[in-house]
Formats: structure tokens, sequence, C-alpha cells
């Protein structure tokens, strides 16, 4: 009986919650009461779904003596050498739970696998100026596989793995290179893979092979009978098992044509992802990568490659989808203080934002750790701002993305998502202007706002049977710079600088409380993640029968 009096007050109390607040949006005024800039977020429908593991980062081949521009910034930070015992690393992946790491690059293409074949010994990457990227073909023994799937074990990571694509190709008459896939060494690895019990989530075959290709090209029409060569490999050597992974390619830039054939010869449902890479800001070497950054119409040009795809995709009737494979930002190796330091979250963050609008499932940073674009530092592996900027990502906005517009200056940036694993929305807002303190009014699409803060205080200041006032609150964590630098490599949240611990563990990430009738501030050159859980947004709703439903109401609140 008891327990039946209880139940029937739990409900009574979210039926009040719901009639009171349902209606609701979160908005804010600033203190003078005159207009302000509004994000409308439109809480009715979700536009797209992400991947819940959305954030995903790279891994590469390159040797210690890859240069670019006369600096070698990779030194013993790829798969072949770096230090898998670093309590840092095994850490900042572990955070994630999961993370994507996608294992490959430019020297993919040219790496064999040693699975015992005596005409292909087993030798390093050597530098050779007239080989392609610079390095003669590079060999993975399998005792440095089994170690990579140990640590891989041991951190939670879901891994991609990028396949040698070029092996059997033969050269064209019009440049590219042509022949069927040569698979041997390939398909024994994925067999060798498979007898140790790797958890491998997807294979991808080649990489920057596309369009024009970098380095070298292989038609589209070749490319889909390699691609379906691969997934029968793939059923073959996973037969038996309760589940295969994905089927994954093309691993390069974005060219429509190239890409529509691709797609149009492996549907409806022979690849499962096509993956293309982004280095919009150009070679590493620009001088003018900042201007880039702060520039929101060059951010802007790169949504054309996202809505172009999303469409060759849903005209295709395809269940293929669209991830970016490999984004670094700027190509050879980035820029140090520049791709590695604070103001390169403002283009990150911006790409995570955009590219999620797009239906857009999974986005692979090029790096976790290697060359000038890191989420760690390549000697310490302490982590750069950015890490923790896709770590706050991945903790605050779920998988539904919520159309949000920006009414105000075009210096702010402003994306929706449903909450992560719990209710409301999560705002992201970035501030591009090194001028302006923004002072935001967050409300809904299609709803009728309150407008004052007494109003507010009227219509939410009491739900009937809770006995006191039940304030409308959110968490906001806001990144700014160490000591206002944009090219600082420490990333301040609310106030203290973020680092890891003696023991190598990873900080937690604190938000602060506001009343949710106060405007969110924007600082000049910062970002702030806003999680807000009183808002109305029938999107992020998860009903599972009215009991559930009820419960999570409660809960909500």
């Amino acid at each position: 009986m008891a327990a039946e009096l209880l139940l029937k007050l739990v409900v009574g109390l979210c039926f009040w919650a719901v009639f009171w607040l349902g209606g609701a949006a979160t908005v804010s005024t600033n203190a003078g009461g005159e207009a302000a800039a509004a994000a409308v977020v439109d809480g009715r429908s979700a536009i797209a779904v992400t991947d819940e593991d959305f954030v995903c980062t790279t891994l590469d081949w390159w040797p210690p003596d890859k240069c670019d521009y006369g600096t070698c910034s990779w030194g013993l930070a790829t798969l072949l050498n770096m230090d898998l015992s670093n309590k840092i690393l095994l850490n900042a992946v572990k955070a994630f739970s999961p993370l994507k790491l996608r294992l490959g690059g430019s020297l993919q293409d040219v790496l064999i696998y040693d699975t015992g074949d005596p005409r292909q010994p087993c030798t390093p990457f050597t530098k050779n100026s007239s080989a392609m990227f610079g390095f003669t073909q590079g060999c993975l023994p399998l005792h440095r596989w089994d170690e990579l799937n140990a640590f891989f074990q041991k951190s939670g990571a879901k891994i991609i793995f990028g396949l040698n694509a070029l092996n059997g190709r033969v050269p064209m008459s019009d440049g590219s290179l042509g022949g069927p896939w040569n698979y041997t060494n390939a398909a024994s690895f994925i067999r060798y893979t498979v007898s140790k019990g790797y958890d491998i989530h997807g294979w991808e075959l080649g990489n920057e092979l596309s369009g024009s290709g970098v380095g070298a090209r292989v038609d589209a029409d070749q490319y889909a009978q390699d691609v379906l060569a691969l997934k029968q490999i793939i059923d073959s050597s996973y037969q038996g098992h309760a589940s295969k992974p994905l089927v994954i390619a093309p691993g390069g830039f974005f060219d429509a044509a190239w890409f529509t054939e691709l797609i149009s010869r492996t549907k409806p449902n022979q690849m499962d992802v096509m993956t293309h890479h982004i280095y919009n800001l150009g070679p590493g070497v620009d001088t003018h990568l900042i201007d880039k950054i702060l520039d929101p119409s060059y951010l802007d040009g790169e949504a054309g490659t996202f809505s172009s795809l999303q469409g060759i995709l849903k005209s295709a009737g395809t269940s293929t989808v669209a991830w970016v494979g490999e984004a670094g930002g700027a190509y050879n190796s980035g820029h140090h203080l520049v791709t590695d330091a604070f103001v390169f979250s403002f283009w990150y963050l911006d790409q995570l934002g955009m590219s999620s609008k797009y239906d857009t499932k999974t986005y692979c940073r090029q790096t976790l750790i290697g060359g000038n674009y890191g989420l760690l530092n390549t000697t310490t592996f302490e982590p750069n701002p950015d890490y923790y900027s896709a770590l706050l990502w991945n903790r605050l906005m779920g998988t539904k993305v919520l159309s949000t517009t920006f009414n105000g200056t075009n210096k702010i940036r402003a994306y929706a998502h449903c909450a992560r694993d719990s209710g409301g929305i999560t705002l992201l807002l970035i501030n591009l202007s090194g001028n302006n303190t923004n002072h935001i009014y967050v409300t809904s699409e299609g709803v009728q706002p309150y407008s004052t803060k007494e109003e507010g205080r009227r219509r939410f200041g009491r739900v009937p049977g809770l006995g006191k006032e039940a304030q409308l609150i959110r968490e906001e964590y806001h990144l700014t710079p160490k000591d206002g630098s944009l090219q600082s490599q420490h990333v301040v949240l609310n106030g203290n600088v973020l680092a890891p611990d003696a023991n190598g563990e990873i900080p937690k990430l604190e938000p602060v409380q506001v009343e949710g009738t106060q405007p969110i501030t924007v600082a000049p050159y910062s970002i702030v993640f806003a999680h807000i859980p009183s808002f109305y947004a029938p999107a992020c709703r998860v009903i599972v029968g009215e009991r559930q439903s009820m419960l999570t109401c409660c809960k909500m609140k």
C-alpha cells in the first residue's frame, strides 16, 4: 500500500511539473531589459541524428623523420612507435567511454602486414625522396599489432582500420592506377585479427585515392569493385559471428561525381559508411590560419560539402551513412601554436556542430597524438585545448541535432543538441570576436516565451506539492585561453586551468550553476556549453510507457 501511495504521489507531482513547465521555453534577458541577441532553438523535432560515439580521432603511421617546412613534428607518437604504457594516453582514451580511433593516413597505402609471406619481408619505412610521400614501403609487425590491441582493449577504444588499397595496381594511360585490388595480404591480416579475437569496428579501404587523389588515384568504377571484394572478405572472415565490422570507403576528399558513382555501384547495402577528409584551411605553413579560423564566412564555406554529400546519399536510396574520416584543418601536419592551441577549438567545435547538422554520423579528428594538430602533446602526452573541447562535446551533446539560429552578430556560432543522458538541451556558443561580450537569450521556435525575470518566477516559482521554490538552474562550461592568449596550449574552464594530475588522471570538468532567468554571458574569444534541463523540447523526450514517461519527467526536473 505504501509503495502504491508513493507511486501516485510521484506521478501526481510529475503531472503538475508537466502542466506548469511543459510549455515553457528557457529565456534570458539582460539586466537592463533592453533588447539582446537570441539563440532560437526548435526543439519540436530533430533535424539530424549522430552516432552515440560521434567524436572520433585518428592515429597515423609516420616515422620520426617525417618533416614539413623544415619541422619534424611527429616524433615517437604514431602507431609504430608511441609509448602505449603512458598513463595520460590511456586515461585520455578511457575518458570518452568509448572513443573511436581511426588507424590510417597517407602511408597506409604503402603499408604491408607481416603475415608470414616470405616474398614480402617486414622492413620499416625508410626515407626516400623519390617515393610517394617520401618513404619506401613499410610494414606492421604482428607483435606490434598485438601490443596495439592490448592497449585498445584496456582503453575501451573502438577501432577503424585503414587498409592498403594500392596493392596490385598498375599505371593507366590517364595517370590513374588501375587493375583490381590485390587483397591477399589484407585478407590474411583480417583473418589473423579475427583469429586473435581482436574487436574491429570497421575496415576502411584506402586513403585519399578518390577524385583527383593525393599521390595516386583510382577510378570510382574500379574502387566500387574493390569495395565489394572487401565486403566479401569480411563476410567470409566473420562468418558465424554475431556482428560484423563496418565496410568503409573511400577515405578521400569529396568529389561529387566520383562519390556519386561509388555509391551507385555499391548500393543498397554493400558499403556501410562513406568517409571524406577535410583540410579546408590550406597548408600548415599558411601565415593566415588564425584569420581564417576567426572569419565566419570562411568557416561557412565547408557547409557546401556536407550538404552535397547528404544530398547524394539521400537521393541514392542507400543505407550508407556519412562520416568525416580525417580532419586536421591545415594539411602537412598543421601549424604549431595554431592547430594545437586554444584558437583551434573555434574551428574544431564549429566543424562538429556544422557537420552534425547535415547528418554526419561520426567525425574523426586528425590526430589523437602526432603532428601539430594532435589532441595530446606529441612529447608529454598532456592534453591540448581541443582535447577538452572534444570531451565536453562527448559528455554534453546528445545524438539528436536541433535546428538553431542566432539573430545577432555573425561572430557568434550557435549549435544545439538534445542533452546527453539528461533532460533538456545543450547549447554550444562560440564567440569569434575578441572585443564584444554577448548576453544571450535562449528561446524556442514555436513556443511563446515569457519576457521578464518576474514573470518567469511567477510561472515557475512553485510547483504544487513540492512545498518550496523550484529554481530554474542551468549548468555552464566557459572555456577561455590561459592568460588570454589565443595561441596558448592551456585552456581555462570556469576560471580553472585544466591539466592531468600527478597520476595522469584527466581532470574533472565541473560546471558553474546559473539561475535560468539570467542571460548566458559569452566573453570575447570564448566558448560556452550550456546545459539547460528545463528547456521544453519534445524531440528530446524518450517515452517508454506512461509510467516510465512520468518518472523520466520528474528525474529531468
